[in-house]
């Protein structure tokens, strides 16, 4: 039987040895070429824009990296003082918002009754939207309410999503109460 000598052979380039023998202390053993060609996400960035993120009210900071025009990388900002450079998972994926092969891009209808979704110029959807909620406000007013006076309507209600800041939620309040709805809710939580 032979006897394997430390330092002698296959078994002192073995990366564990070196670094047990204190010959390699920065892990340079582990790295392989490809390893060391690997560039951060980052470095190639034409400019960095500071932003919030728009899924809660909290307003973590971002710094969203833009290379010819699209964006590459969002990270949390560690000059916020309210995240201090940390995102939750839903933060940390929300480069997914702008640069996912299946966001929509288009409006999308579907008539009643229809199986098939169709597309629909931005302008016509507008003003089918705008017929519709000036036609439920007016079938559905209500200006008494067992004898008391609400001026309300309850066939339109409002849903905010997590993707609106908070001026644009402010806004849509707004617009609802203008409108007289009265069932207003946001789901603007984690």
């Amino acid at each position: 039987m032979t006897r394997v000598v430390p330092g002698s052979g296959w078994l002192a380039r073995w990366p564990v040895i070196r670094q047990l023998k204190g010959e390699d202390p920065r892990g340079s053993a582990a790295r392989s070429a490809r390893t060391d060609a690997l560039r951060p996400r980052t470095e190639r960035a034409d400019k960095v824009a500071r932003s919030v993120c728009p899924y809660c009210a909290v307003g973590c900071g971002q710094l969203v990296y833009v290379e010819d025009g699209r964006v590459t990388q969002i990270e949390g900002d560690p000059d916020s003082p309210i995240s201090r450079g940390r995102l939750c998972p839903k933060g940390s994926a929300s480069k997914q918002l702008v640069t996912h092969p299946g966001r929509q891009t288009r409006v999308l209808y579907r008539r009643p009754y229809g199986t098939e979704w169709e597309p629909l110029d931005l302008d016509t959807a507008m003003e089918m939207i705008a017929d519709r909620v000036v036609r439920t406000r007016r079938e559905t007013w209500e200006q008494t309410c067992e004898g008391r006076v609400v001026r309300r309507t309850m066939g339109i209600a409002g849903l905010g999503g997590a993707t609106l800041d908070d001026e644009e939620n402010y806004l849509m309040k707004k617009l609802y109460t203008a409108l007289g709805a009265v069932q207003i809710e946001n789901q603007a939580r984690i």
